[in-house]
């Protein structure tokens, strides 16, 4: 006797929809992430050309509401001093290089 395979219906849809997030917000959340990149991006083109002469390839890493910065060439070393000073704050890294980008395609 052979058995029959049971088919069980696709579920489509969100896991949990009611964690879905207002597209309200979403925009909100991007516009705030867009600013705090400008602010920060502004601050690291100013001061990447006197930088990137003795640190090229080295990580800064910038805290947008103070415009204050950090380098190292390690990046978890960056990171560790700039939570010693803004343990809660939001940061942004770049690569001191020509574009700023961090990482590999």
């Amino acid at each position: 006797m052979t058995q029959q395979q049971t088919q069980r219906p696709l579920r489509r849809g969100r896991i949990f929809p009611q964690h879905t997030i207002p597209p309200q917000e979403l925009a909100r959340r991007k516009a705030e992430r867009n600013a705090r990149y400008q602010c920060c991006f502004s601050v690291f083109e100013r001061v990447r050309d006197e930088l990137i002469g003795d640190h090229y390839n080295w990580f800064i890493l910038i805290e947008p509401n103070s415009g204050d910065y950090f380098i190292d060439p390690d990046e978890d070393k960056a990171v560790e001093k700039v939570r010693q000073k803004y343990p809660t704050g939001w940061l942004m890294t770049f690569r001191i290089n020509q574009t700023g980008a961090c990482g590999m395609i």
